[in-house]
This record gives C-alpha cells, sequence and structure tokens, in this order.
C-alpha cells in the first residue's frame, strides 16, 4: 500500500513539482518536500529584476507554502557545492573546451539522481519524486526499468533524463508524466495551489538572463584578453578575419561572426587549443556519422554487438532521425544516421529512441569520418 511508502520530492517551486507533489500526496504516499538550493544569483548576475527562478527566494517560498497547503514537511537543502563542482564547473569547462554542454543533463545525472537521492536514503525514503514529462515502466521479460516520454509531446523531458541509471529509476516516480501542461495547470487550480498560474523559466538556472557570455567572462577571470583577436578560417586554413574567441562561438551559428563574407557563412568548428573558429556554408554542417562519450543503455543492458536502429535526436528540440548505433566499448558508441544531419555539436546530447521508448543515451564527443 502507498501509505507505507515514502516519497522525497524535488520542489523547485513551479507548477510542475506542486503537482506531482500533490498526485502523490493524493494516492496516499507519506511526501517530504526538499527544495534544493544550488545557486545565488548574487555570484553569478543576470538577474537584474530579481525575478523568480530556481534557487530564488521566492521560488523557496512557493514550494514552502505549497507542502503547508498539502500538510506535508518541507526542507530546503544546501547542494550549492555539489552543483558547482559537478555542473557549472563542466558548463564552464566544457565551453573552454570549444564544446557546447547542456547543465541540465549534468544536474539530472550528479544532482537529482546522486546528491538528492543519497539524501532521500538517509531519510529512509522509498522513492524520489519529480515534476518531469516522462514516465517509467518495468519491463518483467527483461527485468529492467525503461524510461518513456511524456505523453504531453510538447512538454516532453526524456532528452535530459538519459543519463539515469537502473537503481535510480526503481526507485523514482514522475507522477506528472501522463498529464499535459494545461490539465497540470487545471489540477493545480483544483488543489488551490499558489502556483497555478506561475510563469515558468525557460533558462538554465545558473544564468537567469540567458547570455553565456556574460557568464563565462564572469567566472573566468581574465577571459576576454586571453581569448581575444583569434583567427578566423575557412576549412582550407585561409584566413578570413578576427574573432571575439572561441568560448563565444557555437557549431552552426550564423550570426555575430563579426565579418561579412557576402553570403551566409557559418560557424562549423572551434578549436580551443589555437583559439581558432572555423568557417563555412550550410553543407559543411552536413555528418552523418559521430561518436559519444558516458555511454549509459536503459532498455538493454549494452549494446549489442551488431548495434541497433533507432531514432536519435542530437538536440533537445530535435525531432530525431533514423540512424544505427554500434557500440565502441562499454562507455562509448558510434551513431550513424542514415542521412548527413547539420551541426551535430559536440557536448550535446545524443538520445536514442525507439518510438516513445528511451534506448539510452550518451554525450557527443567528435566528429567522425563518414
Amino acid at each position: 500500500m502507498n501509505q507505507d511508502k515514502t516519497v522525497v520530492i524535488a520542489m523547485s517551486g513551479g507548477v510542475d513539482s506542486s503537482v506531482a507533489a500533490a498526485l502523490l500526496k493524493e494516492q496516499g504516499y507519506r511526501c517530504i518536500g526538499i527544495t534544493m538550493k544550488l545557486w545565488d544569483y548574487e555570484l553569478v548576475g543576470g538577474n537584474i529584476n530579481h525575478e523568480s527562478g530556481c534557487c530564488s527566494l521566492d521560488s523557496i517560498n512557493d514550494a514552502r507554502m505549497v507542502c503547508a497547503k498539502l500538510d506535508m514537511p518541507h526542507y530546503v537543502l544546501n547542494f550549492s557545492r555539489d552543483f558547482h563542482d559537478g555542473v557549472v564547473n563542466n558548463f564552464v569547462d566544457e565551453y573552454m573546451a570549444g564544446r557546447t554542454p547542456n547543465p541540465c543533463v549534468q544536474c539530472n545525472i550528479k544532482i537529482k539522481w546522486k546528491s538528492l537521492f543519497e539524501k532521500a536514503e538517509e531519510l529512509g525514503a522509498d522513492y524520489i519524486a519529480t515534476g518531469h514529462y516522462a514516465r517509467i515502466r518495468y519491463n518483467e521479460q527483461s527485468g529492467r526499468y525503461e524510461l518513456y516520454k511524456g505523453l504531453y509531446d510538447r512538454k516532453d523531458q526524456s532528452y535530459v533524463l538519459w543519463g539515469t541509471r537502473q537503481e535510480n529509476l526503481a526507485k523514482t516516480l514522475y507522477p506528472i508524466g501522463a498529464y499535459t501542461k494545461p490539465q497540470v495547470r487545471e489540477l493545480a487550480e483544483k488543489y488551490g495551489l499558489r502556483t497555478a498560474s506561475k510563469k515558468e523559466s525557460q533558462e538554465i538556472c545558473f544564468v537567469p538572463d540567458n547570455d553565456y557570455n556574460r557568464f563565462l567572462k564572469k567566472v573566468v577571470p581574465g577571459l576576454e584578453e586571453k581569448v581575444r583577436d583569434g583567427d578566423l578560417v575557412t576549412k582550407e586554413g585561409k584566413k578570413v578575419g578576427r574573432h571575439k574567441g572561441y568560448p563565444f562561438f557555437t557549431i552552426g551559428q550564423r550570426r555575430g561572426i563579426g565579418t561579412a563574407f557576402g553570403k551566409p557563412m557559418y560557424v562549423i568548428e572551434t578549436h580551443a587549443d589555437s583559439n581558432t573558429v572555423v568557417v563555412g556554408e550550410e553543407s559543411d554542417l552536413l555528418h552523418s556519422s559521430f561518436e559519444v562519450h558516458t555511454l549509459n543503455m536503459i532498455k538493454y543492458a549494452k549494446l549489442p554487438t551488431e548495434g541497433i536502429r533507432a531514432t536519435v535526436k542530437i538536440r533537445y528540440n530535435d525531432p530525431g532521425k533514423p540512424a544505427t548505433v554500434y557500440p565502441v566499448d562499454d562507455s562509448h558508441a558510434r551513431v550513424v544516421f542514415d542521412s548527413p544531419q547539420k551541426a551535430i555539436t559536440p557536448g550535446q546530447s545524443a538520445v536514442f529512441y525507439d518510438e516513445d521508448c528511451v534506448l539510452g543515451g550518451g554525450i557527443i564527443d567528435r566528429i567522425t569520418e563518414e
């Protein structure tokens, strides 16, 4: 019976986690709300209007008030050191290496399903729960827990959850995975939750103004002086201009390159070691094959030697394209698309799907020769 089970719910102060808590409470679970203090805006800037957002006092207060309304305990836990070491440092290091990271993926792997998971076990909880739009099923034939897209395709968040491991999926609940966002807001109204009409944030929590360049300049001392006046070159190596620094460019970027070419040109490579940005035409962004690291398979214990067919997404809003995924070793795989795809970007996640089922994923490491 659910009455014998305790759930720790990650409470961000938003409507999704609020409704997740209300649903679990209604289902009879013993619920504990935990808000994770991950960052301080005063350290990173960018929150000039003091808007509500993850880790803000307003959001912490909203989570506390929702828990009070639902008659469940609420605690604020400081995970800022773990978050800084595991997520923010990774974000900075990846940009400084010329890659484009996805910090939400790292936060899920290293904070929600590591630090929070460990704290939940200390509290004697049976499960942790979040407000993600995703679903989990147990496959009795394979003995494995499987991850599925949320039913509401417009809010599906399975892409950022590919790194969740079996031992975590076994003790994770996604209460709103079968609901649409409008239904979640309706439920919040029904339960009388103060977050029912709260605006949701689209930015990275520690870059609230969505200005990555400003953030990097603030946290990396002397960055502008170190990287400015690098060479802008063609793929043949011809110098065609100067740029403001390789960390401020990403694969596929067209605007803000800083040089007029008389035709559309795009960033096709960045090289940290030489502070070089390579530009080319749109066709130069097309590639069919790449390798991933930090491979995590969900549906299967490991990739079959002959590979698997999958629909592969290479960015959050990517609809995905057909490909074959081949094993390289236990932590690497090679992905070969049926047809070339645009702007495959090292640092981003590649997630493998069979229709709605997440087969696994990894972090794009490098383009390989087709």
